[in-house]
């Protein structure tokens, strides 16, 4: 009975989006570095200009941000590379009209100007595409407003609006008239956190703060009812909590081993049958012993590794310490690697010297079939190792980048503004952010050319480089305030398709 009624909607759900833009499309993931060729983003929208700095922290931000300079000066020069390596027809040809001092209608979902990609999708066009479903309109509507508390009148007032502008609201929590009805999506950029391709399965995520429930709800019902995602109605993998969780004193509720909370960037499908899983400021154990139940229950894949990190905001998650940029190169944070322990003297002083963040950190690898007997894993280079020998068959011998080239103190400030947070376009091709300098500097040394993004572009505009042979380049995107919402490349993405490895 069960697989008939899934069967069904999956049959409704593509009936009734029969006029949508977006059919059915293939889903894909089995590794970070294999050429991209689909993802989801999300461009920041005019709740950010919302924040206010007595609210910033609750929203999840260190800072305000300048909204015009962060999409024009900044965040459109993300999308414009995205778009020459995944959808070139969009973009080629139209670059120096699409400046920051040119109107900006290309990059906005709800304009008839807009790039309209079928592989650089905005999360934003997706919601406007099922709003157009009286029954699903009613229902989000509904259940936005019971958990922002507002009045039944609200919900009437929202129903008037067009789809289009239903979906901004809905994210923004502004009206057209800028007023406001419930608290900005400030987070919703980072599209990585709301839910992790594994294979041919979409896992979705269960932030760990509640400025982001809003974030959940949105993706649940855009992932379970876009025809975009119809082919994969029975492959949606949703967390279960705690069944007795809501018996509990709330002192309960929130430990680490009853709570069930899980944040895209503490997930990696790090390579075709092995999935790595966090557990962090945002991500508890409870969840990832849920999460490895379910895949290896699904078979997607044998082995799981759980790296538990320092609960530090500057970390949040692994993908904040760590990526990969090739098959035989990783960047990552020093202090949480093994650097240097060689040559450290054991004396006196080190012995009685606060512990460093480094022993906080700690890798256990469980076997499909073995899971009672995990296999702990002493530093982070010898996983990363592991894996491009062992899982990616890497042939040349394995690198390692470091945050800040592994100088103080531009360690730890660069891993702040990002500088471990990376999305690979393909293997050897990474996008970053220009702040970075020491970073940079390390990828230079290691034999990368790095390049801003303008420069990129009008290198491909003229025709001197195309997306196809560029290689072992790191591309730095301007970030003066992308940098202050305290995510990369690597979290504003939801890659959906990549070629294998």
């Amino acid at each position: 009975m069960k697989n008939q009624t899934d069967n069904a909607v999956a049959e409704r759900i593509k009936t009734q989006n029969a006029g949508h833009s977006l059919p059915p499309q293939r889903i894909a993931i089995s590794s970070e570095i294999g050429t991209l060729k689909r993802l989801l983003i999300h461009s920041p929208d005019r709740g950010l200009g919302k924040v206010v700095p007595s609210k910033a922290q609750d929203w999840l931000f260190e800072d305000i941000v300048h909204l015009d300079m962060m999409r024009r000066d900044e965040y459109d020069y993300y999308v414009k590379i995205l778009l020459y390596f995944l959808d070139p027809d969009k973009i080629k040809g139209k670059v120096a009209d699409l400046g920051p001092h040119a109107d900006r209608s290309f990059f906005k979902p709800d304009h008839a100007d807009y790039f309209k990609s079928d592989n650089v999708i905005d999360i934003q066009r997706l919601l406007a595409d099922i709003l157009a479903d009286e029954s699903i309109r009613t229902r989000l509507i509904a259940a936005i407003c019971g958990i922002e508390r507002t009045s039944f009148r609200t919900q009437q007032q929202l129903n008037e609006y067009d789809p289009a502008e239903l979906a901004k609201i809905m994210i923004s929590g502004t009206l057209p008239d800028l007023t406001m009805l419930f608290a900005p999506l400030p987070n919703f950029i980072f599209t990585r956190d709301i839910g992790i391709v594994i294979n041919d399965h979409i896992l979705l995520n269960k932030p760990a703060k509640l400025a982001r429930t809003r974030e959940a709800l949105l993706a649940q019902y855009i992932f379970f009812n876009h025809p975009l995602f119809a082919d994969y109605q029975d492959k949606i993998i949703e967390i279960p909590d705690n069944e007795h969780a809501f018996l509990l004193p709330d002192a309960d509720i929130n430990r680490d081993v009853t709570r069930s909370t899980l944040e895209g960037g503490d997930v990696m499908m790090i390579a075709k049958r092995h999935l790595l899983i966090g557990v962090s400021e945002r991500t508890t154990l409870y969840a990832a012993q849920q999460v490895m139940r379910l895949v290896f229950d699904k078979n997607l894949v044998d082995t799981v590794t759980v790296l538990k990190i320092p609960k530090k905001r500057d970390y949040m998650h692994i993908d904040t310490v760590f990526t990969q940029v090739k098959r035989n190169v990783w960047v990552l944070l020093g202090t949480l690697a093994r650097t240097g322990d060689e040559a450290r003297k054991r004396d006196v002083i080190h012995f009685f010297a606060p512990k460093d963040v480094s022993e906080d950190l700690k890798i256990l690898q469980f076997i499909k079939g073995l899971e009672h007997k995990p296999i702990e894993i002493e530093n982070l280079e010898d996983l990363l190792t592991d894996i491009s020998k062992n899982d990616l068959g890497a042939t040349e011998p394995v690198r390692f980048i470091y945050s800040g080239n592994n100088e103080f103190p531009f360690g730890a400030r660069e891993q702040w503004t990002d500088s471990c947070n990376l999305l690979a376009l393909k293997d050897g091709v990474v996008i970053g952010y220009d702040r970075n300098e020491k970073t940079a500097e390390a990828f230079r040394e290691a034999g990368f050319e790095v390049i801003g993004a303008a420069n990129l572009l009008d290198r491909f505009e003229r025709g001197e480089s195309s997306p196809e042979t560029i290689e072992n380049t790191f591309i730095m995107l301007p970030s003066a305030e992308l940098s202050r919402a305290r995510g990369g490349s690597h979290c504003m993405s939801l890659p959906l398709l990549r070629d294998d490895v």
